[in-house]
């Protein structure tokens, strides 16, 4: 696992946190651009617009931040790879990601 380490200075002393503890700081605004631009370059008759995809990753975001200290640690790094694979970060791949763990640990829980 990885580790970061945080120094302390009001204890003087050094405290360790595991990389997966802290939830990602993706960049999703870019990711709109090209989806906004890539969805009206195919003349998509319900192209998603940049507002649109903005406000999907943002509500999502609140949802990863709701459920991340829910998911082992294996389980928010697998998945934050592949939210971020191919240079397209997004919370919306995160959360499904995460969602999909959680099904698999329970299956009679996942909705229909």
């Amino acid at each position: 696992m990885k580790i970061v380490l945080v120094s302390m200075a009001l204890l003087g002393g050094q405290m360790v946190i595991p990389v997966s503890d802290r939830i990602p700081e993706l960049n999703v605004e870019a990711t709109c651009k090209a989806t906004a631009a890539d969805d009206k370059s195919m003349g998509l008759a319900d192209a998603q617009t940049y507002a649109d995809c903005m406000r999907d990753e943002m509500t999502a975001q609140k949802q990863v931040v709701a459920v991340w200290n829910a998911n082992p640690g294996p389980v928010r790094d697998s998945c934050e790879g592949e939210a971020t694979a191919g240079g397209s970060p997004s919370y919306v791949d995160l959360l499904v990601c995460m969602q999909m763990a959680d099904w698999v640990k329970s299956p009679s829980s996942a909705p229909l």
